[in-house]
């Protein structure tokens, strides 16, 4: 299977520096947020809201590792796989799993462009697996947001590591994902097309 990519989107050089500062330093922000959440700083909780397929979710920031832009991350595809298991790529000198999970949901797949980011899992999960997003929405603060009954999903009801549902002040609805029990999910840990029948706890 060939060597997959996302390719950087064509810009004018002079717009360049200056959009990837500005991408650098969001990041940086982000990474000092998700640092003082497992330190336990931030004084009320918050969560890193993240676009899925169209759908608007949430990350608890203490289950997370790093975000890195797509952008020219090369994914080595993985023979026999789900559509879903992207492949393989070199993070950090270490083989990470790469999962679109708006295609493991049964939502269109993440599509490339400079928007996409790759998420890390949180080492303490105990899994070297990373999530390939839409796009990054920023932070959201759980107190501001309303609980709202899940929506079945097909055949019956949601999978566990959907953990919740929750309006804004807006009226926009948002999912709020449990990566830890998505970590234990049997048919999240595997991706063979062998456990395809066996499994289905789709969201």
């Amino acid at each position: 299977m060939t060597t997959g990519a996302f390719p950087p989107a064509a810009m004018p050089s002079f717009e360049t520096g200056a959009r990837q500062g500005r991408l650098r330093q969001y990041q940086l922000q982000l990474i000092e947020r998700i640092q003082a959440a497992r330190s336990g700083a931030l004084a009320a909780r918050k969560e890193l809201g993240v676009m899925l397929g169209g759908r608007s979710c949430l990350l608890d920031l203490t289950q997370l590792g790093e975000i890195v832009i797509a952008t020219g991350v090369q994914i080595q595809g993985v023979p026999l796989a789900q559509d879903w298991y992207l492949g393989l790529a070199a993070m950090r000198g270490r083989l990470t799993a790469i999962v679109d999970l708006a295609r493991y949901m049964g939502e269109p797949a993440c599509a490339a462009g400079h928007h996409c980011r790759i998420i890390t899992f949180s080492p303490r999960l105990g899994l070297n697996c990373a999530l390939l997003v839409e796009r990054v929405l920023g932070l959201r603060q759980l107190r501001a947001l309303q609980a709202m009954p899940l929506p079945e999903a097909p055949p019956g009801a949601p999978p566990p590591w959907a953990a919740q549902a929750l309006r804004d002040s807006d009226g926009q609805q948002w999912l709020r994902l449990d990566l830890a029990q998505l970590a234990q999910s049997e048919r999240f840990l595997d991706a063979g097309f062998g456990g395809l029948a066996a499994h289905k706890d789709i969201g």
